[in-house]
C-alpha cells in the first residue's frame, strides 16, 4: 500500500511540474503580436544584442540590456519583476535564453519575439540608429 501512495505521490508532483511549465511568465509571440505587446502601456522594450549592433539600429525606446554581458543576470535583477518586457534580439536565440533567465529570476510577464529584429522591420517596425 505504501508503495502504490508513492507512486501516486510521484506521478503527482511530475504532473504539477509540467503544468507550472505551461503557465510560464514568458510567451513567444510572433512580429505584430510583439508589437502589440511592447506598446503597451507600462511595458519596457529589452534589446539583448552587444552595444555595437544596438548602436547600429533598435527599436525606438529600447533598452539594451546584452544578454551575453557577464553581469546581465546582475543587471536584470534591478529590474521590476512584476512590469511587462518585450525581449528581442537578432534571430531569436539570445532573447529565448535572457528571457528563460528573466522567468527562473521571478519576472511575471514576458513576451519573447519568435524571431528578430529584421522580422519587426518587415512587421512596420521603426527601427532607429544612435
Amino acid at each position: 500500500m505504501k508503495k502504490r501512495f508513492a507512486v501516486v505521490g510521484i506521478l503527482a508532483a511530475f504532473l504539477l511540474a509540467a503544468c507550472g511549465s505551461a503557465t510560464s511568465a514568458v510567451q513567444t509571440v510572433d512580429p505584430q503580436n510583439f508589437l502589440a505587446s511592447a506598446s503597451q502601456t507600462g511595458a519596457v522594450v529589452v534589446d539583448v544584442r552587444t552595444p555595437e549592433e544596438f548602436a547600429a539600429g533598435h527599436l525606438p525606446n529600447a533598452v539594451n540590456v546584452n544578454v551575453e554581458d557577464p553581469t546581465f543576470e546582475s543587471q536584470i535583477a534591478s529590474l521590476d519583476k512584476g512590469a511587462t518586457y518585450a525581449v528581442y534580439c537578432r534571430s531569436g536565440r539570445r532573447s529565448a535564453i535572457a528571457t528563460d533567465a528573466m522567468a527562473a529570476a521571478g519576472f511575471t510577464s514576458v513576451y519573447n519575439l519568435n524571431g528578430g529584429l529584421d522580422d519587426l522591420a518587415a512587421a512596420g517596425a521603426t527601427v532607429v540608429t544612435q
